[in-house]
């Protein structure tokens, strides 16, 4: 058993009990992390909520224990909540995101469900090359997919970009920088058509974490923006659309922790 409290996540592995969990849901809102921990999770313990990355330990309907955690906003924060998480004994992730369509047909309040990543971050790059792949565990992202299937909510499967920066990153032109270097014009069309789904600031480090760690990772993502008509987030179809990727990452979570507990 690992004995030290981690200097980021706040805790330690003897605070998990005598039944640990295996599997974490990962937001990087805290409000998020909060909202899964209250709402969808039965006697619930916080512990800790050092710098904002709120940890919650509760239970499914199955009584199976889960972990609600926070990452943080963007790759590098991810990096270090995961690897600390890895060392208290998590061994599958899902996270439970939100994103921007790039495709017309990915409306918003839809959820999308990542498979692969294009990865364009610096952490990752400290992980593995940048040759190394970003790919989602397949039993993990199956379950995901026979979730949103049976929940009856709008979903789409495929490829994200994952990026760096909200702003410059994503061509965004409503912003506080006038310029946006040539490398980044015409970039999310480029992505259009390469099939890219969606843009979004996490699930490429981790998933190539998760390669070489090794542990298995998901990700879930609500759709708030829709890159093809407009850089604004739609608020009104947020919160629906937030609330089906949540019951999704929830539903998921419970078939496979379920499945290994009958083995």
């Amino acid at each position: 058993m690992c004995s030290k409290r981690f200097y980021h996540i706040g805790f330690e592995q003897a605070d998990l009990g005598a039944k640990p969990p295996t599997l974490a849901l990962l937001s990087g809102d805290p409000e998020r992390a909060s909202v899964i921990a209250q709402t969808h999770l039965q006697n619930v313990k916080l512990l800790s909520d050092n710098r904002g990355l709120n940890s919650y330990l509760g239970y499914l309907a199955n009584g199976c224990p889960i972990l609600s955690a926070t990452s943080g906003m963007g790759a590098p924060s991810l990096s270090i909540v995961v690897n600390e998480l890895v060392q208290v004994g998590i061994r599958q992730i899902i996270r439970v995101g939100t994103c921007g369509s790039i495709q017309p047909y990915v409306a918003v309040g839809s959820i999308v469900i990542s498979n692969a990543a294009l990865c364009r971050q610096g952490a990752a790059n400290d992980i593995a090359p940048i040759e190394y792949p970003a790919a989602a565990d397949p039993f993990l992202t199956v379950a995901l997919v026979k979730a949103a299937q049976k929940l009856g909510f709008e979903h789409h499967l495929g490829i994200t970009a994952s990026v760096d920066t909200f702003y410059e990153g994503q061509e965004r032109m409503d912003s506080a920088n006038p310029y946006l270097m040539r490398s980044l014009q015409g970039i999310t069309a480029e992505y259009r058509h390469l099939n890219i789904l969606n843009y979004e600031m996490e699930c490429g480090t981790l998933f190539k974490m998760a390669g070489v760690y090794p542990f298995a990772a998901a990700a879930v993502c609500a759709v708030v923006a829709q890159r093809t008509v407009s850089e604004n987030i739609i608020f009104p179809k947020k919160d629906i659309a937030i609330e089906n990727a949540i019951a999704t990452a929830i539903n998921a979570a419970q078939t496979v922790l379920s499945y290994e507990r009958k083995e």
